[in-house]
C-alpha cells in the first residue's frame, strides 16, 4: 500500500495545550507521525512518497475562504498584537451574543473560529496544515489513477475541523477535502467512515445535508467525551441528507466485541449504499492504553477490524486522525492497514 507523508508536519510543534486546568505539552505532537512512519517502514507496507502541491481551491470547496485566510495569517496577527505565548482562544460568541460578525482583533477572531480552547496555534501551524491536506489529496489522486488503496499519513489531523472552525487539534478537514475531490472527479457516492475515538463533528457538519456522502462515526458517547455537543445517535442528517448520517456513541470501557458489532452495522450500511469510494478517518485512540480515551481495543483488534473493512472490497483511502499513546500508535495504525490487505 502506498503511504504519503510530509516532513513539514514537524512545523506544527506547539508547546501548550490546555488540559485539566493546566498548560501541558500537547498530546498531538510530532513524534506521533514518526512512530507511524517507522512502523510503515519496519513492516515493508509499500512505497512512501512526498505529497504534491495542490491549489487552495481544493480546500475552499469544503472550507469557508475567510476561515482559511484566518488560519494563514493568525500567527502573524497574534505576534503583531504583542502576545508572547501561543495563540489560544479565550472568549466565544456564547448563547445570546452576536454570532455572525467577525471581530477585527485577533483575540476576537480566535474565539469566532475556535470550537475549543485546548488547541493552540503556533508558528508553523498553517504550513503544516497545508502540507497535511496535500498528503490527503496526493493519496486520493493515487486512487483516482487506479490504486485500490492508499494511506495518507496526515498530521495535523482534520476530522474536528468544520467549514469555518478549528479545534480538537484539527485545522483543515483532510478527509472531507478528499471526499469532495472524489465527488468532483465524478463519483456519485462516497462513504466516510470515522473510527477515531472522538466523534468527527467537523465531518458530520460539512456533509449533514447531503446524500452524495454517507458519514458514519464510531466514538465515545458525547455525554462523556469530547466534543460533547455533537455525535448523538438521533443525528441522522437534514434535508437531502436525512438518513445518510449514522452515529454509534459508546460508553466508557467499551470492549472490542461491542465496538466490532457497531462496525459490522456500519459496514452493512456502507455496502447497501454502494459507494464509488470509501474514506476512513483512521484514529487509533480507541486503544486500551490511550491517555485521553476510554475504549479497550487491543493491538490485535486493529488488525481484525482492518480485515472487516477490507471485506467491503471498495477503493479505500485511509487518512490518519488521532491516537496519542505514542508507544503503540505505529503498531496499531499499521495493523489496520495490514489487516485490510489480508496480511
Amino acid at each position: 500500500m502506498l503511504t504519503v507523508f510530509s516532513e513539514k508536519h514537524r512545523l506544527r510543534d506547539a508547546r501548550t495545550e490546555l488540559y485539566g486546568g493546566l498548560l501541558v505539552p500537547p498530546f498531538e505532537c510530532p513524534v506521533r507521525a514518526e512512530h507511524v512512519l517507522q512502523r510503515v517502514r519496519d513492516v515493508g507496507l509499500g512505497e512512501i512518497v512526498a505529497p504534491a502541491d495542490f491549489a487552495i481551491d481544493a480546500v475552499t470547496r469544503i472550507h469557508d475562504a475567510d476561515f482559511i485566510g484566518f488560519l494563514e495569517t493568525c500567527w502573524d496577527e497574534w505576534e503583531g498584537a504583542g502576545f508572547r505565548g501561543e495563540a489560544i482562544a479565550t472568549c466565544w460568541p456564547a448563547r445570546g451574543m452576536q454570532q455572525h460578525r467577525v471581530p477585527h482583533h485577533i483575540e476576537g477572531k480566535l474565539g469566532h473560529y475556535a470550537l475549543a480552547a485546548e488547541t493552540s496555534i503556533c508558528n508553523g501551524t498553517w504550513e503544516a496544515a497545508r502540507a497535511s491536506v496535500n498528503v490527503a489529496l496526493t493519496a486520493q489522486a493515487a486512487l483516482r489513477d487506479g490504486a485500490k488503496s492508499a494511506f495518507a499519513l496526515c498530521r495535523p489531523p482534520g476530522h474536528h475541523a468544520a467549514a469555518d472552525m478549528f479545534g480538537g487539534y484539527c485545522f483543515i478537514n483532510n478527509a472531507a477535502v478528499a471526499v469532495q475531490a472524489f465527488i468532483d472527479q465524478g463519483a456519485s457516492r462516497v462513504a466516510l467512515l470515522d473510527v477515531d475515538f472522538h466523534h468527527g463533528n467537523g465531518s458530520q457538519a460539512i456533509f449533514y445535508d447531503r446524500d452524495d456522502v454517507m458519514f458514519l462515526s464510531l466514538h465515545g458517547d458525547p455525554r462523556e467525551a469530547f466534543p460533547h455537543f455533537l455525535g448523538y445517535a438521533d443525528e441522522t442528517g437534514r434535508g437531502a441528507g436525512e438518513g445518510f448520517n449514522h452515529n454509534y456513541p459508546m460508553g466508557p470501557g467499551t470492549n472490542y466485541k461491542t465496538w466490532a458489532a457497531a462496525l459490522a452495522d456500519a459496514c452493512g450500511k456502507i455496502s447497501n449504499y454502494a459507494p464509488d469510494a470509501l474514506v476512513i478517518s483512521l484514529g487509533v485512540d480507541t486503544f486500551e492504553r490511550d491517555p485521553i480515551s476510554f475504549f479497550k481495543l487491543s493491538s490485535d483488534d486493529f488488525k481484525r477490524y482492518g480485515a472487516t473493512i477490507g471485506g467491503l472490497d471498495l477503493s479505500t483511502l485511509f487518512i490518519m486522525e488521532g491516537g496519542y499513546a505514542v508507544e503503540e500508535i505505529g503498531v496499531n495504525a499499521v495493523n489496520v492497514l495490514e489487516g485490510f490487505e489480508g496480511r
